[in-house]
């Protein structure tokens, strides 16, 4: 069954021209990632709280030059 995200927010790293993802942590405590420029009618990636904390890491090692 689909779970359902309200009250996405936008990433604090948005470009200025609109190209950004927002987030939304459902009930359940997965977390949806979707394309701001779909306005709510593209997909919905979703992330386990273990999946998503490994994505943080990843991203954040890679921009650390690692």
């Amino acid at each position: 069954m689909p779970v359902h995200h309200t009250s996405w927010r936008k990433s604090r790293h948005s470009d200025p021209n609109g190209g950004c993802i927002e987030v939304r942590r459902a009930a359940d405590g997965t977390i949806g990632v979707r394309d701001t420029k779909q306005h709510g009618r593209g997909p919905v990636l979703e992330f386990t709280q273990a999946e998503w904390r490994a994505f943080l890491a990843s991203v954040r090692e890679s921009s650390n030059g690692r």
